[in-house]
């Protein structure tokens, strides 16, 4: 469990250190009238998600912004748009690996993406969608994309990759909706001559699209257990304003937990802090976002920081549970593909 007063000062530092480098989030401070903030969490200041699609925020100059980041987009056509320099892209990445290494192992496995493979790649820019592929490549390796070019199950693509690799643990990634649209709803077993026993998978968002067909998480996996018998699933939360600074679910308690690089609060509408198991908006704090001010972010999600949960989680970190986003909220679309 991290050290809070240093992870305190820590974020008390990077937001120092933004309110000098962006003139944007330092005006922003300055009206709000929130420059006295003070080494403890509770003070730090907090911005909307959705200023992240209306204001360029970033505190790099503009020649050492080395990829940009977008959500897949919103009601309003427009996209959240994060700037990365090339240290704060290696920060996000390190970080990944040290959140996901002990439930996924250090040993690459065969991946399996629920996705069309893409034409190409831009280096410079990305989609939340072609981020989250390429940040959990590496933890896979012989990439193999399910779907064809009109977005349907490639049966002989599957059978082959089954065929070499289901004897051994397997990752199969995608977000929320798309593994449950292919691997539950539209799937044909009797069209698969291997079994997905050893398969790991790792999905996270898209949970908009779920609450629509009022699936849950927990039928969501009784469903996909029961149809494919996976070995395990895996689901994360994350932002794409905080890249790489994730959180895993539970497998027992399916409460997220907290990481080394990050911190979490719960606010009511008048934005004063809730205790343990009162429901608010989720505010997440992070020590990644170093090249943007996105390290203090006020969510369109409801979420309460788990009270007396009694399970072996707990000694990783603080216990949260995720309870959707907020009604009549803008959505934010990072992940709703």
């Amino acid at each position: 469990m991290k050290n809070l007063i240093s992870f305190q000062k820590k974020i008390y530092n990077l937001t120092k250190f933004h309110y000098k480098n962006s003139q944007t989030y330092k005006n922003i401070i300055d009206n709000l009238n929130l420059k006295n903030f003070k080494i403890n969490i509770e003070s730090i200041p907090f911005l909307p998600a959705k200023l992240f699609k209306i204001l360029n925020l970033k505190s790099i100059p503009d020649k050492k912004v080395f990829r940009t980041l977008k959500s897949s987009g919103t009601s309003s056509g427009r996209p959240s748009v994060i700037y990365l320099d090339k240290e704060n892209a290696q920060q996000q990445t390190k970080a990944l690996s040290k959140i996901m290494t002990p439930i996924l192992g250090k040993y690459r496995m065969p991946m399996l993406i629920i996705d069309s493979k893409p034409n190409s790649i831009n280096q410079k820019s990305f989609d939340a969608k072609k981020a989250a592929v390429i940040g959990f490549s590496m933890f896979g390796k012989s990439y193999t994309y399910l779907l064809n070019s009109k977005m349907e199950i490639d049966y002989n693509v599957l059978n082959n990759f089954l065929k070499n690799y289901n004897k051994q643990d397997f990752l199969i990634f995608g977000f929320t909706s798309s593994v449950y649209e292919y691997l539950y709803k539209k799937i044909n077993l009797t069209k698969i001559k291997y079994n997905f026993n050893n398969g790991l998978v790792l999905h996270g968002g898209g949970w908009k699209k779920m609450n629509q067909i009022k699936v849950s998480n927990l039928l969501f996996k009784e469903n996909l257990f029961r149809k494919n018998k996976f070995k395990k699933i895996i689901n994360y939360y994350g932002l794409i304003e905080q890249t790489g600074s994730i959180f895993i679910e539970c497998e027992i308690c399916s409460c997220f937990n907290i990481n080394d690089f990050s911190e979490i609060l719960i606010r009511n509408k008048s934005f004063d802090i809730l205790e343990e198991g009162q429901k608010g908006y989720i505010q997440l704090l992070s020590l990644l976002p170093t090249s943007y001010p996105g390290h203090s972010i006020l969510t369109e999600d409801v979420g309460e920081i788990v009270k007396n949960k009694k399970c072996s989680c707990r000694s990783l970190g603080k216990q949260f549970l995720v309870h959707g986003r907020v009604e009549n909220s803008e959505i934010r679309g990072c992940s709703d593909i």
